[in-house]
């Protein structure tokens, strides 16, 4: 029984904090159940359906705290974890800066769960990968792909009476395709907390189409070009800046740190065009409207029209700063414009259409100068139209030096991040000056 109704674990977690003789004891439980399917070579190689649910005691001693976790519920395995928990938290250091746990909050319920992405059975995800695979060999590619769906929930309680539950849904699917000969490569991953929405065989025929559009890529110089990011592209790029931490910044260890001293906060960070937030209740991109400290989630805007709004604040900073603790993002939502994708391409005179990036390091955090590689489909575009495939390069760019340097915005979409397993909703974006720093022979 993996996924746990409210009132069921609310009462395991009644009876697990009755053991407690701690000065303070928090709990966790959560559990989660899915399925998957993984092919290559246009044939399936791995599937599988996953089934978890476990508890994490942690107590708590003056300062001193100790965790222990288990997925064996009958009381004497109930009664033992935490006995576990209690010994290594009198074993370990003190931590200075501990909090002491919250009582009770109110939390809104959240719109994270959809029945039909819970409903889905090892049929149903069969006939999706099926679907994909029908458009890769009529295309007469190769396709690798992996298709995830996931139920779960995740329940809090501790000793001062705070409780909070929450439950989700979650369906991902991304495919590559290569010609026979492997020298082409193209890419496509959706991601939907409602299957419904997830169409296998149109994001497989945009991998399609890149791939045997790759054909005879042709060497450009490196150097300082215009872009068009597809929204996967842009998400890579961005994600490094999503954590908006106070502390870093105000320890001069953040790309919103001020030279000096202090932060960016008030201050015009990128591009009036720019303005990112976060909110649980975004039907398109739900969340948790509860962090795992028992904070409530509310819409928080971060950059507004270019002007950075709010830093996330943990309870300790918070404290040691005066100020009103400030959870980071659950989720980021950037607003777009109006365009099409094909619109920002019509509308640049020479550039270069970018459908992916990978490989990403990070080179200087104070600046958020990061370096990686396009791949899965990169296009040169002359006089509004892409006119032949290109070979990959390597980037040295900031995102923040990118925003600033912002032209247009198309419309918002869902994107995936396969390196953090995190979804965005972000635009596609034409950008002046991005710079190439060399080419690479990546496929």
């Amino acid at each position: 029984m993996p996924i746990y109704t409210k009132e069921q674990a609310q009462a395991l977690l009644k009876k697990v904090l009755s053991y407690s003789k701690a000065d303070e004891c928090e709990l966790s439980l959560s559990g989660s159940e899915g399925g998957n399917v993984r092919y290559a070579l246009n044939a399936v190689s791995t599937a599988g359906d996953i089934s978890s649910v476990g508890l994490s005691v942690t107590s708590v001693y003056g300062k001193k705290a100790g965790s222990a976790s288990i997925d064996q519920f009958d009381d004497a395995s109930l009664e033992r974890v935490v006995r576990r928990s209690e010994e290594l938290a009198q074993l370990a250091p003190e931590n200075p800066e501990y909090m002491p746990m919250l009582g009770p909050g109110e939390f809104k319920e959240a719109i994270t769960f959809n029945a039909n992405t819970a409903a889905m059975t090892p049929e149903s995800r069969a006939e999706m990968v099926g679907k994909s695979l029908e458009v890769t060999k009529a295309a007469k590619l190769n396709a690798a792909g992996f298709l995830e769906n996931s139920s779960g929930f995740y329940a809090v309680m501790n000793s001062k009476g705070l409780f909070a539950y929450d439950k989700s849904s979650d369906v991902t699917f991304s495919v590559t395709t290569r010609n026979e000969a492997g020298t082409t490569s193209g890419y496509a991953a959706r991601g939907f907390t409602d299957v419904a929405k997830l169409d296998t065989a149109s994001a497989t025929r945009v991998a399609c189409m890149k791939a045997n559009a790759s054909t005879n890529a042709k060497a450009l110089e490196p150097g300082k070009y215009t872009v068009i990011l597809e929204p996967v592209a842009a998400t890579y790029m961005m994600e490094n800046m999503f954590r908006f931490d106070a502390r870093s910044a105000e320890e001069g260890r953040s790309f919103l740190s001020k030279k000096g001293g202090g932060t960016r906060l008030g201050e015009q960070l990128v591009d009036t065009k720019v303005t990112i937030y976060s909110d649980p209740f975004n039907p398109d991109l739900p969340s948790s409207t509860w962090t795992g400290e028992g904070l409530p989630r509310e819409k928080t805007l971060w950059i507004d029209k270019g002007v950075v709004k709010n830093l996330s604040y943990s309870r300790y900073w918070a404290q040691k700063k005066g100020v009103k603790p400030v959870p980071g993002p659950a989720n980021i939502i950037m607003e777009g414009g109006d365009a099409t994708l094909e619109e920002l391409i019509k509308s640049t005179e020479r550039g270069i259409l970018v459908s992916r990036l990978w490989y990403i390091r990070m080179v200087d955090p104070q600046s958020l100068l990061l370096t990686g590689l396009t791949r899965d489909g990169t296009f040169y575009i002359e006089n509004g139209k892409i006119i032949h495939p290109v070979k990959n390069f390597r980037f040295n760019e900031s995102p923040v030096i990118m925003l600033n340097n912002l032209e247009a915005l198309g419309k918002t979409e869902r994107s995936i991040s396969v390196e953090s397993y995190r979804s965005y909703l972000i635009p596609p974006m034409k950008i002046r000056d991005f710079t190439f720093s060399s080419l690479s022979d990546a496929v």
